[in-house]
């Protein structure tokens, strides 16, 4: 007899202000812990620009949102306390407790960088009752962390992560099928996950309000203002219907790629520089989303007449950062181009082969690994808060003539084909 699934979600409560106090507490002792005073991680503290990455408890009580612009927060409140990010050791936190959670079950999917599902069907029965062993969990966090986390646990990944927003911080709760009537469906519509601001709208409209509302609507009701796919997804979702696995993965594709159309010729090696620095942003991005590695890098040119030439060349090692494909990617424009003006540039990653199927290589250096790191966490940072929330100071200039991130609606998306020092990332 198939044992029913049984799915935790763990996640960090304020995972960014949380782990920044963790950092401070651990410096001196005797620091304001940041998470009992209204305060936030954002952008440039000095010129109050930048949006609100955390927030604390605190803060929530003024509504300060994660999100908003700094300005609106301070405005909200005056005494606001903002400190910047610390990426890194944010990292360190986040793979403390990957590596803690890890005792747990072989089968886990780190979902963001401060929410991970861990599938306990086949290991619970070694730890005792599905919330005793959640509990253990969260308190096993804080005491040898410092930070605490929400454990959601259901049948499902998504009831698992309904039931981890719950009431917070530091708790544990179920959502088992036999709850749903009760604990999920008198929920506002917009509690759901993957329902926005706009399908909201849409459906209150239509005189849906709450999860159980939606759950006893007949799909075919919805089709026409909602699209057919996404309104038997919700339908599903209102319903606690949910069959993806932990660790499910997309087919890996042939090649990650983008191009950009520039608004004058270029014929200079600086200016196709940046193109190339914006188009690798996207390339990397998508990378690492999509968990692949490239191991050869194609740059193509066409001047205004359509006529185009490329060429590639193969990577010491594979990789998905940013950084090392810019670097590759520069090496073969100076290599081939003859500074004939140019009206397109287009940067390609072929090779493709799925996260930790290569070798390690003998030329990846310890700097080399803390840039892959850090550039997963700006991914983190702009897929919550946008591709703008972060960019790179060089393309800060009003005579830039590319965007930091060439084709952002493309930026994170999975269906699409000279070092930067990481200082020069500002928060715009």
């Amino acid at each position: 007899m198939e044992r029913e699934r049984l799915i935790f979600h763990i996640d960090v409560n304020s995972a960014f202000l949380s782990w920044e106090s963790v950092y401070r507490l651990n410096q001196d002792k005797n620091a304001v812990d940041l998470r009992t005073i209204p305060s936030a991680v954002g952008g440039d503290v000095k010129s109050r620009h930048g949006v609100v990455l955390a927030k604390s408890t605190p803060a929530k009580r003024y509504g300060i949102t994660t999100g908003e612009p700094l300005v609106s927060a301070y405005k909200k409140c005056p005494q606001l306390v903002v400190v910047p990010s610390r990426f890194d050791f944010y990292i360190q936190c986040s793979n403390a407790m990957m590596e803690l959670l890890s005792q747990y079950t072989p089968d886990h999917e780190k979902f963001s960088i401060d929410e991970t599902f861990l599938d306990m069907t086949e290991t619970i029965h070694l730890f005792g009752s599905p919330l005793e062993t959640a509990d253990q969990i969260r308190s096993r966090i804080y005491k040898e962390l410092g930070f605490t986390v929400n454990v959601g646990i259901a049948p499902n990944k998504l009831l698992a992560k309904m039931a981890s927003d719950f009431e917070k911080p530091d708790k544990c709760h179920t959502l088992f099928t036999e709850e749903i009537p009760d604990k999920l469906w008198p929920l506002p519509i917009r509690d759901l996950f993957f329902v926005g601001s706009s399908a909201q709208k849409r459906m209150n409209a239509l005189g849906i309000h709450t999860i159980g509302q939606l759950a006893s609507c007949d799909p075919r009701f919805l089709k026409p203002h909602l699209g057919e796919k996404y309104s038997v997804l919700i339908h599903q979702y209102a319903n606690g219907i949910d069959d993806s696995p932990v660790g499910e993965r997309e087919p890996v594709n042939k090649g990650y790629g983008n191009s950009l159309t520039l608004s004058r010729d270029v014929s200079d090696l600086e200016t196709a520089r940046q193109v190339l620095l914006s188009l690798c942003e996207t390339v990397g991005a998508r990378l690492r989303a999509a968990h692949v590695l490239c191991n050869c890098v194609c740059v193509e040119l066409k001047t205004w007449d359509f006529c185009t030439q490329s060429h590639q060349a193969t990577l010491l090692s594979p990789t998905d950062s940013t950084s090392q494909i810019y670097e590759k990617a520069c090496q073969i424009l100076e290599e081939f181009w003859d500074l004939t003006p140019v009206r397109l540039i287009g940067v390609r990653t072929t090779k493709i082969a799925e996260e930790g199927s290569g070798q390690i290589s003998f030329f990846d250096t310890a700097q080399d690994q803390k840039k892959r790191e850090f550039e997963k966490a700006v991914d983190e940072i702009r897929s919550r808060f946008g591709v703008d929330s972060i960019k790179r100071a060089s393309f800060l200039s009003s005579h830039a003539i590319a965007d930091h991130a060439s084709g952002k609606q493309k930026h994170f998306s999975k269906d699409h084909t000279h070092h930067e020092n990481t200082n020069d990332f500002l928060s715009d």
